[in-house]
């Protein structure tokens, strides 16, 4: 039709849909041979083996039951079947965690946050240090000023009162300075999920608010286990007035189980601190939450603790058992109390040295531990509550989120949405 192309398919030629296989020609086969019952086959093909299908166009054959798995089988399988890995933005991948990784995770989180992490531990470690030389230097004041020979009852009452404070200062100080600084150390590990750089003073800001609610926090656990122990007296001095020495094989067994009672107690609220100072929740709330998100991972959660205590345990008695050896090579202590507060005031700066070496060293301990904690908790929430996915979420809109945002703050679960994936009864 003039200088235009032809507008159809050639006469002589079959027309064909597009994307169509090319119809075979005409003709007998040359791939193809005849048998006497008029059964084809394909040429020189073993019998049971099935053909390929035709090439589509340069396309290899696919045989069936061959080839990578499709997509969708498998969270883990990504476009064309190909493993896709879960998106690691910072120190843990984006996903259940194992035991190993939560250890390389809290280990990798204090070293990119020194100052925050290992600062801090070691700023509370050296307080409890200098409170506790303090106190022990008093101590010792006191038996020297006192003579055992002419002492009187009020003098012994005195020496008995302060060493009884003393304890109780010492008990109340390591406590409330070990949960401090596992509250505040949850917030630069877990920006350090998302590759968030947290500095000291950052640090501090983020948690300044929280420290009230912390403190009331360990005053709530304080007077559970004040109760516990309280109920647990009474009884052993009722059976005790009661059965008298046959008490005993009541008394045993029941103080084991309270033994149990306080362990199992420990686990199921061992959270609680990292659940106050991420979600902003009270101390109430934050029992709750941690009692919900440890329901049915009690064991693992039991084995992942002591397995943190034991290595912190490790590294300090590594550190404080050569001291605590020498120390008394070096200064001999005499027998009357007036020589032992001579000796002691004598080998005071020794003393205050070898304590600080092990506070640097336990500081340390406490961090990592205090790390594991937090990762435990976002573990947790991911196993129970999909946090992944928020994480990942927020670690793409990173760009356009406050430079003070906490990880988990774009989304609340388990406190009270309807429906929601934390959603759930107690």
């Amino acid at each position: 039709m003039g200088n235009y192309p032809q507008d159809g398919p050639p006469e002589d030629a079959a027309w064909q849909a597009p994307n169509a296989l090319p119809s075979p020609p005409a003709g007998p086969d040359p791939n193809r041979n005849s048998s006497p019952g008029g059964n084809a086959g394909p040429a020189n093909q073993p019998y049971g083996h099935p053909s390929p299908p035709a090439d589509q166009w340069g396309q290899p054959p696919q045989w069936p039951g061959y080839g990578l798995p499709q997509s969708g089988q498998n969270w883990q399988n990504g476009q064309n079947g190909m493993y896709l890995a879960p998106p690691k933005p910072g120190v843990i991948p984006l996903r259940p965690l194992g035991l190993g990784e939560m250890l390389d995770g809290a280990f990798q989180a204090c070293r990119r946050n020194p100052l925050a992490t290992f600062g801090s531990a070691i700023l509370f470690q050296a307080i409890v240090t200098v409170v506790t030389v303090l106190m022990t230097s008093g101590l010792f004041a006191a038996l020297d000023q006192l003579d055992p020979e002419t002492a009187s009852t009020e003098e012994l009452g005195g020496l008995f009162a302060t060493l009884a404070s003393f304890t109780s200062v010492i008990t109340v100080v390591s406590a409330a300075g070990l949960l401090i600084l596992q509250g505040v150390l949850v917030i630069p590990v877990a920006r350090a999920v998302l590759n968030q750089r947290t500095g000291f003073s950052r640090m501090w800001k983020l948690a300044g608010r929280r420290i009230l609610p912390l403190i009331l926090l360990g005053l709530l656990l304080a007077v559970l286990t004040a109760v516990v122990l309280g109920v647990f007296v009474l009884i052993s001095v009722g059976l005790a007035v009661a059965l008298e020495a046959i008490s005993l094989w009541i008394i045993i067994p029941l103080f084991f189980g309270v033994v149990a009672l306080g362990i199992w107690l420990g686990i199921k609220l061992v959270v609680a601190p990292a659940v106050l100072m991420l979600e902003g929740t009270g101390p109430f709330a934050s029992l709750k939450r941690s009692w919900v998100l440890t329901r049915r991972n009690w064991w693992r959660t039991f084995g992942i603790v002591v397995l943190t205590s034991i290595i912190v345990t490790i590294i300090a008695s590594v550190i404080s058992a050569p001291l605590a050896f020498l120390l008394p090579l070096l200064f001999s202590f005499g027998d009357s109390p007036l020589a032992m507060g001579s000796d002691f005031s004598s080998s005071l700066p020794l003393l205050l040295v070898t304590q600080g070496i092990t506070a640097f060293f336990t500081a340390i301990g406490y961090a990592f531990q205090a790390g594991v904690t937090a990762l435990l908790y976002i573990d947790l929430r991911i196993r129970r509550e999909g946090f992944d996915v928020v994480l990942m979420k927020e670690h793409e809109q990173a760009g356009n989120a406050p430079g003070d945002a906490l990880p988990g703050a774009s989304a609340h679960f388990g406190h009270g949405s309807s429906g929601g994936p934390g959603k759930e009864g107690s």
